[in-house]
């Protein structure tokens, strides 16, 4: 008699054999039996080390990956790994985050920081396609994208959801911030280049935003009435000095960069002819002299906003005050090429600030 192949364990193995004919099925029966095992558990390595450790290419561990985490088998989330189901904290669980951010921002210190501090916070770069329900895990949502609509932030609010603006002026009584304080940051390097003599100034701040080009007139009309403070755009800058401005304010490090590129194709020299200082987040390396908030002291006021438990009851706006960097970018007018000295009554009226 022939053998009955319609058997259980034979029937089995013949019934499965045509869903494992691909490479990434292959895969993904390996990785269940790791998962069974415990050999995988917990927050998986990242994808890279996966594919070095079981010889695959990333194609076919992506779609193996994303067939376990239809099944339920895994968590996938950008921003915060892939973890065997049920392995996350509880603690964790209960208090689930929202990131928005644009994809530069996406390897930033400030968000790896958050990251750390909370595996459960998920990342997106684009809120035009979020459905309401994708919206319903989520406790509380942190922005720092000034692309974000202001519409999807309101919808928020009416959601009763903490929401933390970074870098972005609050729109409603109802949102946190956490903000540099650039007009403080702008006063203060207003003053020392008074000091040293400084009377033409030029400020590149955001039209909608010129609190820095006030604090700098208004420091300024304190000191000498006199003086004169211009603001604008990077493209401005040359313009600027040629017209006789010695001091360039910036209100961001990324501004900073391109006014100095833009200085230095004109052949105007820094600090001979003009001083030039910043004020923004140390997000990357500081090409000027300036004050500028650590991105981790950042991260650190969006825990604190987002752990106190009365958070959703009082909205505050945090303010961080910068440390100055001294990047050898601003000098006195006595020591620049072709200027004026300036006595010394000029300084001791300037210290009296």
């Amino acid at each position: 008699m022939e053998p009955n192949l319609t058997g259980s364990d034979n029937g089995r193995s013949s019934a499965r054999s045509p869903k494992l004919s691909y490479k990434f099925q292959r895969l993904r029966e390996r990785l269940r039996a790791a998962i069974e095992s415990g050999e995988l558990c917990g927050k998986l390595p990242g994808e890279r080390q996966l594919a070095r450790r079981f010889r695959a290419n990333a194609k076919t561990l992506s779609k193996a990956l994303t067939d376990l985490a239809a099944e339920g088998l895994l968590e996938r989330s950008i921003g915060r790994g892939t973890f065997v189901k049920g392995s996350i904290p509880q603690s964790a669980a209960q208090d689930r985050w929202l990131l928005v951010c644009s994809p530069d921002d996406l390897e930033t210190p400030l968000v790896n920081h958050l990251l750390r501090e909370n595996p459960q916070i998920q990342v997106a770069t684009d809120t035009s396609t979020m459905r309401p329900s994708f919206l319903n895990p989520f406790r509380a949502v942190i922005t720092f994208d000034k692309a974000t609509p202001d519409e999807f932030l309101k919808d928020l609010v009416v959601r009763n959801m903490t929401v933390v603006l970074v870098g972005r002026e609050p729109t409603t009584y109802s949102t946190h911030a956490v903000l540099v304080d650039r007009p403080l940051g702008a006063t203060r390097l207003a003053r020392e280049m008074l000091t040293q003599g400084h009377r033409r100034f030029f400020v590149v701040n955001r039209p909608d935003q010129p609190f820095m080009l006030t604090a700098v007139r208004q420091t300024a009309q304190r000191f000498d009435p006199s003086a004169v403070v211009d603001g604008g755009n990077p493209a401005d800058v040359v313009a600027a000095v040629e017209a006789g401005a010695t001091a360039i304010i910036c209100d961001s490090r990324k501004d900073s960069v391109v006014v100095k590129q833009r200085l230095e194709r004109a052949r105007i020299d820094i600090p001979g002819r003009v001083s030039l200082g910043a004020v923004g987040s140390r997000n990357a390396e500081v090409v000027c002299s300036g004050y500028y908030v650590n991105p981790i002291d950042k991260a650190n006021a969006v825990l604190q906003l987002l752990r106190d438990p009365q958070a959703s009851h009082r909205p505050t706006t945090l303010w961080l005050n910068g440390q100055y960097i001294d990047c050898g970018t601003i000098t006195a007018m006595g020591e620049m090429a072709g200027t004026i000295p300036f006595d010394n009554e000029d300084v001791a009226e300037g210290r009296r600030l």
